[in-house]
């Protein structure tokens, strides 16, 4: 689910959900409305993907060399 997956990056990222929606979407509310039902396209699903993925952190098992 989509929004579990940006409310588990918001958490470890530290960001404010608004910001998020801001860079995703230049919609300040889009999580918030999203936790109200709302359902991003599929365009804006494939951005907020994108986008989350650019940001992930690496994993600990990432560094061994």
């Amino acid at each position: 689910m989509l929004l579990r997956r940006i409310e588990t990056f918001l958490r470890h990222s530290g960001m404010p959900w608004t910001k998020f929606g801001r860079l995703v979407a230049h919609d300040p509310r889009l999580v918030g409305d999203m936790r109200n039902g709302r359902v991003p396209r599929d365009d804006l699903a494939r951005r907020i993907e994108a986008f989350i993925d650019s940001h992930a952190q690496p994993k600990e098992a990432d560094h061994a060399l």
